[in-house]
């Protein structure tokens, strides 16, 4: 693959230092966005120019990325540059490639938005294309993996830096079906969880967000697929998302340049919810969220669902026994 780089789309002026002001969340800072030619790359891409940043995206399909980059000229002010780069994240050559022609163009770079991914094959595991099941894992997690560490000794040099990596609802349950997509992205959310671990004491964020059910190719994917290899309870899920037009992008859009911003800053090792999650709140208590484990991946053991058990007990065994199976299991909790 040709490597090949466009000149900016906006007036060049002298990226000026990173500013934290609320109206311009990210102003003068420079952003990598991977997958930023379509779907909610490209979403995240607008929101972050209209927030002030100057941008690389990336994609495998330059024709794309060209169309997006002069799409998105529109979206920012004077003085912002837009640039596009065509590169295979799952090869490392070309990682090294985009990152250092990112340097070269802008001499920093700020945040690193992993948002490239495909769905791989949809149906039974037993039925799947294992080419393309691999082809999941090499793009989803290990192009994920890749970035980071391309973008890493940048950050760490620096001393600051934000990593924000799209995730998806088989990172956080089962989804039969989609075992590639899902595997992978469970990975890439606990590599992300690792990697912000490893990465305290130089003030580089990192965190995964989920950004909803989104009416994107990526939809039209499923519905493409049909019930058979869908399921036919998933394929009616994905008619009807596709006539409701799926959740609303601005919650992924404000999400994502949150943790792009200083606003974020300490914030690190989380998988939010840009729907579900009170992520506006998170600077008010950001000090007890680094020594918790709250909005992490993590095993659910039965004291979060005594609730749930006392129901199941109580159809089961009866309100007395229901209670004392509780009381007992409380004492259990309490002694430890």
């Amino acid at each position: 693959m040709t490597n090949r780089l466009i000149k900016n789309y906006m007036n060049p002026q002298e990226i000026t230092s990173p500013s934290s002001t609320p109206a311009n969340y990210l102003s003068g800072r420079v952003a990598l966005i991977t997958g930023g030619n379509h779907g909610v790359g490209l979403n995240i891409a607008r929101s972050y120019l209209q927030a002030g940043a100057n941008l690389m995206i990336c994609s495998r399909n330059a024709a794309s990325l060209e169309k997006a980059a002069r799409g998105l000229a529109s979206y920012g002010g004077a003085g912002q540059i837009v640039e596009y780069f065509q590169a295979d994240i799952s090869r490392q050559g070309e990682t090294v490639k985009l990152m250092a022609a990112t340097i070269e163009r802008f001499s920093r770079l700020d945040i690193l938005v992993n948002n490239a991914g495909i769905y791989g094959p949809i149906g039974l595991f037993e039925s799947q294309d294992w080419e393309h099941w691999v082809e999941a894992i090499n793009i989803n997690l290990l192009g994920s993996v890749l970035m980071a560490r391309a973008v890493l000794p940048h950050f760490k040099a620096n001393r600051y830096g934000k990593i924000i990596q799209l995730a998806g609802a088989g990172a956080t349950f089962a989804e039969p079906r989609f075992s590639a997509y899902a595997v992978s992205k469970v990975g890439v959310v606990r590599f992300m969880h690792i990697l912000a671990e490893e990465c305290r004491g130089y003030h580089i964020d990192i965190n995964s967000i989920l950004p909803g059910r989104l009416d994107t190719h990526m939809l039209d994917e499923l519905i493409e697929a049909g019930p058979e290899r869908l399921g036919q309870e998933n394929y009616e899920r994905a008619l009807r998302r596709k006539k409701k037009g799926g959740d609303n992008f601005d919650h992924a859009q404000e999400l994502s340049v949150f943790l792009g911003s200083a606003q974020s800053d300490g914030i690190t090792g989380k998988i939010i919810s840009a729907l579900w999650d009170p992520w506006k709140t998170f600077p008010s208590y950001a000090d007890i969220m680094a020594s918790s484990d709250v909005y992490t991946l993590g095993r659910i053991v039965p004291r979060e669902r005594l609730l749930q058990l006392f129901k199941l007990s109580l159809q089961k065994h009866g309100v007395l026994k229901a209670v004392h199976h509780a009381i007992l299991y409380l004492l259990r909790c309490y002694k430890k």
